[in-house]
């Protein structure tokens, strides 16, 4: 999905239809940031559609700062502290509940020295083979350690759920990190989200068990 323009376009349409469908299913509206997870990889998806058009074609390279910023910004900002909130309104177990409001703490924090960073220092995209490049001009320490507390804030939550299948969601995203950390180490924000149709599928599946649940009760 990360590897052309052409790629990412089609996975932002697929994810849309993905997207739409999880929220029709959700019955509650607590369920309903979760829901959103797949509608917000198609436009992330849609952002770095048109980068690769700004990188590839001189007719649209007005766009590059902005989609550059747009790509960076849900990869960064919005997907740390949108999964430990998201799977916090799903919770009704009170011990578990009390772990990821402490892990909602955290994700704030951390996206709020990410937003910091990515406001005061340059960032850049460029395409190298096929895939795009971030390059990023954050403190040392922060390009080395910073996926610690991004990693605990996005997988972490998933494990703590009590949820059907919520274990099967993080294992996904765990094992597709791991894979991108692995073969696409220098590409790792952008090829990442290769994965997002599996991740969105299992979405679905968690909210349309939750609205098959509520169903039964009713």
């Amino acid at each position: 999905m990360c590897f052309s323009a052409t790629a990412s376009f089609t996975a932002a349409g697929v994810l849309s239809v993905i997207g739409a469908v999880t929220i029709r299913k959700a019955s509650k509206p607590s369920q309903q940031l979760f829901a959103s997870i797949p509608l917000i990889f198609a436009i992330q998806q849609l952002s770095e559609g048109f980068l690769w058009l700004s990188l590839s074609n001189e007719s649209y390279s007005g766009l590059t700062k902005l989609t550059t910023y747009s790509f960076l910004f849900f990869a960064q900002i919005i997907w740390p502290l949108c999964i430990p909130i998201a799977v916090l309104k799903l919770e009704s177990n009170s011990i578990k509940r009390n772990y990821l409001v402490g892990l909602s703490v955290i994700a704030t924090l951390t996206t709020t020295v990410l937003l910091i960073f990515l406001i005061v220092f340059p960032v850049s995209a460029s395409i190298s083979g096929h895939h795009i490049e971030y390059n990023q001009g954050y403190p040392e320490q922060v390009l080395k350690y910073g996926a610690i507390p991004y990693l605990a804030v996005t997988i972490v939550p998933l494990f703590i759920s009590g949820i059907q299948k919520m274990k099967l969601l993080g294992a996904a995203v765990l094992v597709s990190y791991i894979f991108t950390a692995i073969f696409y180490r220098d590409y790792i924000l952008s090829v990442w989200c290769f994965f997002s149709s599996i991740i969105s599928i299992i979405v679905f599946m968690i909210i349309r068990d939750l609205a098959t649940i509520k169903a039964k009760l009713n």
